[in-house]
This record gives C-alpha cells, sequence and structure tokens, in this order.
C-alpha cells in the first residue's frame, strides 16, 4: 500500500475505508502470537500470584516485577535496537498492552515506565541522553515517572508553578517546585520533570532520583489502583545539570502533550485487554449462580449485560488494531522517508491524535460500563471487597481521569478536526458543503446492495450528520452567533458522534474482513453484533445531532437541519432482543470472553 492510500489523521470523516486496508486481532502471525502468550505467562505466572501483595504495595515488588518485564524484553519492544530494545512492530506493541490490561494496579506501573517514562527520551532527548538512559530503562534497571501535573495545574498544564533558575556559572538549574499525583514516584530513579526557566519557558528535564533537594509525600490513599505507587514531589533547589534540558528550552509543552497521545492509544488498549477478563469474570458467575432453579445466565435481564459488555469491548477493541495499523503505515512510511525510528514513531503518534483521544475514551468508558454490570451480575458478592469484582469496579474509575480527562479529550479531537481543517490538512468544507447541497436535493430512493450494503450506507450517512452538524455550529461561529469556546456542550456532541462514528466504521471493517474468513455459522454471531451496534449509534446519532443543532439554531433552520438528520438517521429497524440473547449464549457456551 503506497502512502497515499493511508487515511490521514481525522480523514476517517471524509473518505471511505476499506477491509483490506485494516488490521484485525484474527490476523496476529505466528510471531505476534508468540509474543502474546509470553506476556500472557507473565501475567499468569508473576501478577496473578502476587496481586494481593501488590495491592498491598509489598516493599520491592512491584520494581522487580517491572524488572522481570525488562528481561523478557517487554519495556523494550517498542524500542531501538542499538539502546537494547527489540523493535517490535507497532501491532505487536498494540498486542503487549492489550495482553497485559487485566493486570490491574500493575498496568498502570509499566505503562507509565514504558510510556510517559521512557518516551519522552526517545522523542526528544539528545544522542547522549539516550545512551544513557534508555538502555537501564529498557532492561527495568531504572524505574521512570513522569512529573506533570501540579496542585495549580492538572488539564492546564501550561499553568505549572515549578521553576527552573540557571545557575551563574551557567553549568546547573536549580529546580523548586511541587509535583502531584506521580505515578511510580515511590521506586522511581528517574523523574521526567516540567518547569519553567525564570518562571516563563515552560521545558523538560530528565531528573535523577538521587538528586539531592528531592523529597517524597506519603503514598496517596486512593479510590482504586492500590497497588501503584502515587505520591507528590518536592523539588528544593534541586541542582539538575544544564545537560539533562530534555528537547529544546520553552517547547516543553511538545514533549508533554506528544508523549500523552501514545499513552492515551495504550490506556485504552489496556482497557479493552482488561474488559476481557470483565467478561470472563461475569459470564463465569452467570454460569454458576443459581436462582429460581437455574442459571441466572439464562434469564434475559443477565443475558442483555453480558451481549452488551462483549459487544461493546468486541467494537472498541475493532477500533483499537485498526488504529494501530494506521500507526505502523505511518511510522513504515516515515522512516522510508530517512526518519529516526523515534522521530517516525514520534510523527506515527502525533498524525493520528483525535483517534488516540478517541481510543482513551471509548476504552475508559466501555470500561466503566463492564465492570459496573460486572458488580450487578455479581449481586451482592459483587460489593464484598473479597472478590475481584469490586476491586475492578475501583480500578476502573481512574482511566477516565489520568491522561487527559475524557472531557478534556473530547473538546481536543472536535480543537484537532478543525485546526487540521483551517491549516488545509482536511478537506471538510468541500464534503460538509456537498452535504448541503444534497439536502437541497429530492431524496434517493435506490436500495442498498451487496453484503453489509446498509451498514456502508449508514456510515456514509453518519459522516453526512456529523459534517452537518461541525459545519452549521462552525458557521455560527465565523457569523459571530456563538463562541464555540464557551459552548462545551455542543463540543462534547460532536465529539460523541465521531467516537460512534470511528467505532461503527471499525467494527464493520472488521466483520467484513471476518467474512472471508470464518465459517458461515461464526460470522452470523458477528452480523449480530454488527446490526447491534449499528442500531444503536443510530440512535445515538440522531439524539447527538439534535441536541447540539437545537442548541445554536431555531425557526425554520432549525426545521430544515431537522429533516436533513431524519434523512440520514435510516438505519433499518433490528430485534436487538434476539440478537442480544444470540451474542450472550455464544459468550455463556464459551464461559467467557470468545472472539
Amino acid at each position: 500500500m503506497v502512502a497515499s492510500d493511508v487515511l490521514k489523521g481525522g480523514e476517517f470523516l471524509i473518505r471511505e475505508s476499506n477491509a483490506e486496508a485494516t488490521f484485525i486481532p484474527e490476523e496476529l502471525n505466528e510471531e505476534q502470537l508468540m509474543v502474546r502468550q509470553m506476556a500472557e505467562d507473565f501475567l499468569k505466572n508473576e501478577i496473578v500470584p502476587n496481586r494481593p501483595k501488590i495491592e498491598k504495595q509489598e516493599p520491592g515488588l512491584t520494581p522487580s516485577l517491572l524488572q522481570k518485564a525488562g528481561e523478557l524484553g517487554l519495556l523494550g519492544a517498542h524500542m531501538p535496537a542499538r539502546y537494547g530494545g527489540t523493535e517490535l512492530d507497532t501491532n505487536t506493541n498494540t498486542v503487549i498492552a492489550d495482553t497485559l490490561g487485566p493486570c490491574g494496579s500493575f498496568s498502570t506501573s509499566i505503562a507509565a515506565h514504558t510510556g510517559i517514562g521512557m518516551l519522552p527520551i526517545l522523542y526528544f532527548g539528545t544522542e547522549e541522553q539516550k545512551e544513557k538512559y534508555l538502555p537501564r530503562l529498557i532492561s527495568g534497571e531504572l524505574k521512570a515517572a513522569y512529573c506533570l501535573t501540579e496542585p495549580g495545574s492538572g488539564s492546564d498544564a501550561l499553568n505549572a508553578k515549578t521553576r527552573a533558575d540557571l545557575s551563574d556559572d551557567g553549568k546547573h538549574y536549580l529546580l523548586s517546585g511541587q509535583k502531584m499525583w506521580i505515578t511510580n514516584a515511590g521506586f522511581a530513579d528517574l523523574f521526567i520533570v516540567f518547569a519553567k526557566i525564570n518562571g516563563e519557558q515552560f521545558t523538560g528535564f530528565i531528573v535523577e532520583r538521587d538528586t539531592p533537594g528531592i523529597t517524597l509525600g506519603e503514598e496517596e490513599d486512593k479510590l482504586g489502583i492500590k497497588g501503584s505507587s502515587t505520591r507528590q514531589v518536592f523539588f528544593e533547589n534541586a541542582k539538575i545539570p544544564a545537560e539533562n534540558v530534555l528537547g529544546e528550552i520553552g517547547k516543553g509543552h511538545l514533549i508533554a502533550f506528544n508523549a500523552l497521545n501514545i499513552g492515551r492509544f495504550k490506556l485504552g488498549v489496556m482497557c479493552i485487554g482488561g474488559n476481557k477478563e470483565v467478561v470472563n469474570m461475569a459470564t463465569r458467575y452467570a454460569n454458576e449462580r443459581i436462582q429460581f432453579g437455574k442459571p441466572i445466565g439464562s434469564f434475559g435481564a443477565i443475558q442483555y449485560k453480558l451481549a452488551e459488555m462483549a459487544l461493546r469491548n468486541f467494537a472498541a477493541e475493532s477500533a483499537a488494531y485498526r488504529t494501530s495499523q494506521l500507526m505502523q503505515d505511518k511510522k513504515i512510511s516515515a522512516e522510508a522517508e530517512g526518519k529516526t525510528f523515534g522521530q517516525a514513531t514520534l510523527e506515527a503518534a502525533e498524525e493520528y491524535a483525535i483517534e488516540c483521544s478517541i481510543l482513551k475514551v471509548l476504552g475508559s468508558e466501555v470500561t466503566d460500563y463492564c465492570v459496573d454490570e460486572n458488580v450487578q451480575v455479581h449481586g451482592g458478592i459483587g460489593f464484598s471487597e473479597e472478590y475481584a469484582a469490586a476491586r475492578a469496579y475501583r480500578d476502573s474509575r481512574i482511566n477516565r481521569i489520568y491522561e487527559g480527562t475524557n472531557e478534556i479529550n473530547r473538546m481536543l479531537m472536535v480543537d484537532q478536526l478543525f485546526k487540521r481543517a483551517l491549516k488545509g490538512q482536511l478537506d471538510i468544507v468541500g464534503p460538509a458543503w456537498a452535504v448541503q447541497k444534497e439536502l437541497a436535493s429530492m431524496p434517493s430512493f435506490e436500495k442498498t446492495e451487496g453484503a453489509y450494503g446498509e451498514e456502508r450506507k449508514a456510515i456514509a450517512d453518519f459522516k453526512k450528520i456529523i459534517l452537518m452538524t461541525a459545519g452549521g455550529a462552525a458557521k455560527m461561529q465565523m457569523d459571530g452567533k456563538i463562541n464555540l469556546k464557551e459552548e462545551q456542550e455542543i463540543l462534547m456532541n460532536c465529539a460523541d458522534m465521531l467516537i460512534d462514528l470511528y467505532s461503527a466504521e471499525s467494527l464493520l471493517l472488521r466483520v467484513e474482513k471476518l467474512s472471508d474468513m470464518q465459517k458461515k455459522q461464526d460470522q452470523a454471531l458477528y452480523d449480530a453484533m454488527l446490526q447491534v451496534y449499528f442500531h444503536d449509534v443510530n440512535a445515538r446519532m440522531l439524539k447527538n445531532a439534535t441536541d447540539a443543532i437545537a442548541s445554536f439554531t431555531k425557526g425554520d433552520l432549525l426545521k430544515t437541519f431537522l429533516m436533513g438528520l431524519k434523512r440520514f438517521a435510516k438505519y433499518p429497524p433490528v430485534n436487538v432482543k434476539e440478537k442480544r440473547r444470540f451474542i450472550a449464549d455464544a459468550v455463556l457456551k464459551a464461559n467467557g470472553w470468545c472472539f
């Protein structure tokens, strides 16, 4: 596939995708399956038996587990071979994140180390910095933490108060300030710290733990992920060598935000991996628990929950591996242009920042649904701390907060879309104008043709709904009638439509591809999942678009918009009750995740 065939970031809104170019988990090759098995063995042999000790933060345990992960190559799978990494492709790294998703608190520790702890050095470090730190981070000899958040700056990261002042001889910076909610702080050997030089220039620094002037707060008593170390970090005239400035002075925001892109993607993937274990947990209990003389899994109300848990996560997984392939294609293209491994990896994550935010929001919110319904399936036992359902419920809540809150990520994905359109990187105006012209013409009564014709038409119509809604809001802003920065509800509506579109299209592409790979009886299950998901997305699209449009227009113009919505939100009715029962039956027979 040539580079021009690869979708740009956000381009899924205006271009048609094809199943052939989409990667799905069913295509994992022998090497990827071996890596998955290795990660599964690590989870089974090292994490599960030690989970009670991890949750109690037994001294030295998590660092020793990180070192074991390093010995297996799990910490350097995304790193260049020249520093001791294994340079595995993007899809294989996605498999690792997916497989380690059920690790609970340890997932947070390893994700922080390999992601926001290591990537800033790979992306922006000098060659000397990379050679000094990356090999030891890859082996697990050093453990990393990322110090961005402060008491007065969370989502507003650039409002940081931590400052750095250059010494008179120009050899050191004196770093002073306070960071909070720092994952791995209790055992980290290396901190990526953001501070303002002279109180003005937001800049990144590599800070070693044994630097005088660094102290730690007590471990935070958190709602969930209790086994991950989370502390405040205080700097009081900590003497940082000038050569430990990371990237360019005053350009720390580039480090902070670009490191978060891949972090968001991996968080979404880990959520999806964790959800599979939650589906297993709920299904096993539904098969075992007898009430009124039969397993509770035989009741429609429970079957609805199991089917919905599996369906939502299957759609999210489809979107995750689709995004993984897009980033891999972009990375290969960048390397072919002469970019280094680190530069190519950075460009790929930056290109698909919108998709990374979508995956973060989608994965974390599917997790919230799954863990909540898992407790409900378990009933009173699910409310007891003696059972895993309660821990999964508590652990899930942080996912909607860190790596940028879901509200921030929603606004970011819409903001990025508009910015790329204004820069000419995405031609949204042309397709939006085409939708307006279509609304002025007579509706077409052509019937859809071929397998999945209704779904392909629905995707095209969903795109029109979003273009009509977002285009209308943008025009109102241009006319000075609204200020979208002050209309966050409209941005949330648009973001939710983008998430639904991307997940629905990803699911369709996967099911289409599976139709050439599966036996006919297996395909009926995937078709059922597709139809139920599209039925629900169609309803959500109509509601989100109506809510948004009714908030910025009225009268005859509103009526025109609403007529357009009814024209485009026409996915045919589905017997979702029977199809959900069909999905639940497959899950119950397999006694868990079976996709």
